[in-house]
């Protein structure tokens, strides 16, 4: 959705987007791209996009809300743009590094100044591509933003690379963790219209000379969201621990990395069945696992919920990707879960989940993260006694439907939302 929204408003002419999302991640991309020049107009089941070919700000002043994509793709995309620009955010994104702009946009032509590392930023362009080396170890969504910025880029001969002396310009990147989401991002460059980089083996994007996307037909884009693999996860386990439930809407050929609860859930002997209307769960009797979250971190949690209930040891690989979410999820989880009686050990970069000895009701807190909320929310639906959440509401910034869709397999929700009891 949020990729959608970047490349509608790069895009010269109109695009319709349909299945839109309506979390606060969703909200905030949308408030963006308006701010940086596109005409939105929404509807019930899709929005419209005009775009202009440019980033053409009506605001100097643009707020990410708490999306971690958002501050990370629209950073590069707004400093396209030759007008001094400023770029917040809330909550938990104020003290996520940003160092990667301070050390990268310079390079590219971009004026920037940072909170020592932090939000604010305030940038000025306009950002030529260049051939560039960058680490793509903390996040896969600081080279979506380059990417798209690199393709969408209106004057790459003018200081960049793309010249009558170069042919290509090239994003060198090292150390790339969530190549899946990276697949992600090309595929909506591709269905947009972008001029798609070659990508050789995640080391090296090379941006060929060819016509950008501004100069390529305007016919309107028809681009469909895909489900949310991500919080399609929850509601999966909800359903290995308290189906049966069928879920649907979710793309088995996806590029989304979350898509692989599926082999975990293969793994722990979960009650799954796939066919033609969706995936089918329901209660079994499970093993402990083991499975690498490296290059889909977002799992941890749901993972967590499922091991809970999985006996022996399971261990999940890739907890240095933890450290930098909406909390340190790695300890939050560890904390939280041993309140509900859950043992969850930490070795370096391995979480070892002790389940299958019971999940006792407790009261626990989100710490304002939402994988966190809908973790401890999932681990309650077959725990011993009443559990509650303290600052439920956080899930709003992913999945704001996620309570009303829990109590479809029968759980007893009580709100307000803030504080959710089950």
């Amino acid at each position: 959705m949020q990729r959608a929204c970047a490349a509608a408003l790069l895009r010269q002419g109109e695009s319709k987007i349909k299945n839109p999302g309506h979390s606060n991640d969703d909200r905030a991309a949308i408030e963006i791209i308006k701010a940086l020049g596109a005409d939105v107009v929404l509807k019930d089941d899709r929005f419209v996009v005009n775009g202009y070919g440019a980033v053409i700000p009506k605001n100097k002043v643009i707020n990410c809300g708490e999306s971690g994509l958002s501050i990370r793709m629209f950073t590069p995309i707004a400093a396209l743009s030759s007008e001094k620009i400023t770029i917040t955010g809330s909550g938990s994104l104020a003290t996520r590094p940003m160092d990667f702009f301070d050390e990268v946009l310079p390079k590219l032509g971009v004026k920037i100044k940072s909170n020592e590392g932090k939000l604010p930023l305030a940038i000025q362009g306009p950002l030529h591509p260049s051939d560039i080396e960058v680490d793509g170890s903390l996040s896969s969504q600081f080279l979506t933003g380059l990417l798209m910025a690199y393709a969408a880029s209106p004057n790459p001969s003018e200081g960049g690379a793309l010249n009558s002396q170069s042919s290509k310009v090239t994003i060198r990147v090292k150390n790339l963790k969530s190549k899946p989401y990276i697949d992600l991002t090309l595929d909506v460059m591709k269905k947009f219209g972008f001029n798609v980089p070659e990508n050789k083996n995640y080391e090296e994007f090379i941006f060929k000379c060819k016509p950008s996307i501004n100069q390529l037909t305007n016919e309107p884009v028809h681009y469909f969201v895909e489900g949310d693999w991500s919080g399609g996860a929850f509601l999966l386990v909800a359903g290995a621990l308290a189906g049966p439930i069928t879920v649907r809407g979710l793309d088995l050929t996806s590029t989304q990395a979350d898509k692989a609860i599926v082999d975990a859930l293969m793994a722990a002997n979960a009650g799954i069945a796939i066919d033609a209307k969706g995936i089918k769960m329901h209660t079994a009797k499970m093993n402990a696992f083991s499975f690498d979250a490296t290059d889909c971190p977002d799992l941890f949690p749901p993972l967590v919920a499922l091991a809970a209930y999985c006996k022996g040891e399971t261990k999940i690989k890739g907890v240095n990707r933890l450290t930098h979410k909406e909390s340190n999820r790695a300890l939050t989880l560890q904390e939280e879960f041993g309140k509900m009686g859950v043992k969850i050990e930490l070795e370096d970069d391995l979480m070892i989940v002790h389940g299958g000895d019971g999940v006792t009701g407790a009261t626990v807190h989100s710490r304002h993260d939402h994988r966190i909320a809908m973790a401890c929310a999932v681990a309650a639906l077959k725990a011993n006694g009443t559990t509650i959440i303290e600052e439920a509401g956080a899930v709003k910034k992913s999945y704001p439907d996620f309570y009303s869709d829990l109590k479809k397999l029968g759980a007893a929700v009580s709100l307000p939302f803030e504080h959710f009891n089950l």
